[in-house]
């Protein structure tokens, strides 16, 4: 099959194919490029199949009432997504979470996309970013390294992240601020730019005993040559160091005064702002490789985490993404080349789910572009939304790493709002306001407008 093309989008993974399923319902005429089949392969995929799925066959959480993954899913299927659909035809049982069949999703995926005459799928390897025509960049993290190193280049950057260090996050208000405070080494800055965890001398040994015993996940084969960079180097490969290596690096205390005591810690652990409406807080420089239950237990045994909820637990792994929140516009298109839009895990989300919805967001996007409509991204208090403003400029670009949708991510309810109350505000809060924008925008449920 041949089609005169009107968007062309590169890389048949999740994003890929939920972009393209929202342009061709419209009617719109794409070339979907996919490099496996063309005689390529990456490391991790098994298959030339689209929107293969790589690791765990779970979407994660269905439960739209209290989970934000969950939510997404319902907003995703309000929008005729292709992934949610499939996966509903191949769901085995996962109680409450989405699991699915892998081959018979992606055989339904595939079937989908070629039932609408509008997708040519092109078996070939993309080297360079085009210099004209509508784009979709949808390559996940696995992009060839020619075609990577084109995106640096193009975009300026210095290098993409070809090996990420991910440090945990912890929801904010799961911090015991009678034990930790707010303050700045040597009291620079605003005074509240981190979040201070001391340990004294036995808490601190007990720690660093704990890093070097806890259980580590194994790189896969082909990530075992991949080489550390000092500058996001995995804590307990700096424990290893030395027993005093951590107080020189992550976790010195030198300037930061306690005020329960007037003096500085034994060791500190820092936590800085990781979102603009300081939700969520980063633990700084506890990138890290170990099993995520034995980082749920020794976190918590720093004061003031004892009962820390994560948004994100810490990793180590080849990665390739851009940062989104300064080489993106609102609508996802490259400042620097409007006609490119990025969509997937590139952007810097994480998980199948977030991937496949920047996917159908991007493709929404070019269709109105196309149509010369006016579109207005939705509101922060959506779940689109929310991984949308995060990716697109409410992240610090400095320490961006991938992120999968949480509910630190939404803005925080206004007045007050009981904590077991919390997460029931904010989905009536997102349903009420995706309904609004999707009326606003002339989408309905199962329309292609």
């Amino acid at each position: 099959m041949r089609v005169s093309h009107k968007v062309h989008i590169i890389g048949g993974g999740l994003a890929g194919s939920e972009a393209a399923w929202q342009l061709a319902r419209r009617g719109i005429a794409v070339r979907l490029s996919e490099m496996r089949g063309s005689g390529e392969m990456t490391p991790a995929h098994q298959t030339e199949a689209l929107a293969e799925l790589v690791c765990s066959n779970s979407f994660r959480s269905d439960d739209a009432d209290n989970n934000a993954v969950g939510l997404l899913h319902q907003e995703m299927r309000r929008l005729d997504s292709v992934v949610m659909a499939a996966a509903e035809v191949a769901k085995v049982p996962a109680g409450s979470a989405l699991a699915v069949d892998r081959d018979v999703f992606s055989a339904e995926v595939t079937k989908r996309l070629l039932s609408l005459g509008k997708v040519e799928i092109v078996r070939e390897r993309v080297d360079a970013l085009p210099d004209e025509g509508l784009t979709i960049v949808a390559t996940g993290p696995l992009t060839a390294l020619s075609f990577a190193e084109n995106i640096r280049q193009r975009t300026g950057e210095t290098s993409l992240a070809f090996f990420d260090a991910i440090a945990p996050i912890v929801y904010h208000d799961s911090i015991d601020m009678d034990v930790a405070w707010y303050a700045s080494r040597w009291d620079k800055g605003d005074g509240k730019d981190y979040i201070n965890c001391p340990m004294d001398k036995e808490q601190y040994l007990a720690f660093h005993q704990g890093l070097l015993d806890a259980p580590k996940a194994d790189f896969k084969e082909w990530e075992k040559d991949t080489p550390y960079f000092e500058g996001c180097m995995p804590i307990e490969v700096m424990a290893e160091r030395g027993l005093d290596t951590l107080r020189f690096g992550p976790m010195k205390p030198v300037g930061l005064d306690n005020p329960k005591t007037g003096r500085w810690p034994h060791a500190v652990v820092q936590l800085r702002q990781d979102n603009k409406q300081g939700s969520i807080w980063n633990m700084v420089g506890f990138q890290t490789k170990m099993k995520h239950a034995a980082q749920v237990e020794l976190f918590r045994t720093i004061p003031g985490l004892e009962k820390a909820e994560f948004a994100r637990l810490g990793g180590l792994h080849r990665n390739t993404f851009i940062r989104s929140p300064i080489l993106l516009d609102r609508q996802l298109r490259l400042k620097s080349a409007p006609h490119i839009r990025f969509a997937g895990q590139i952007t810097g989300c994480e998980g199948y789910v977030e991937s496949s919805a920047v996917g159908l967001m991007a493709g929404i996007m070019a269709a109105h572009e196309l149509a010369a409509q006016e579109f207005v991204p939705p509101p922060e208090t959506t779940a689109f939304g929310a991984l949308l403003h995060h990716i697109t400029g409410d992240a610090e670009a400095d320490s961006y790493q991938p992120m999968n949708i949480n509910f630190g991510l939404f803005p925080p309810p206004e007045g007050k709002v009981h904590k077991k109350e919390r997460k029931a505000f904010l989905t009536d809060r997102a349903r009420a306001d995706l309904a609004q924008w999707m009326g606003e925008m002339g989408l309905s449920n199962g329309s292609a407008a």
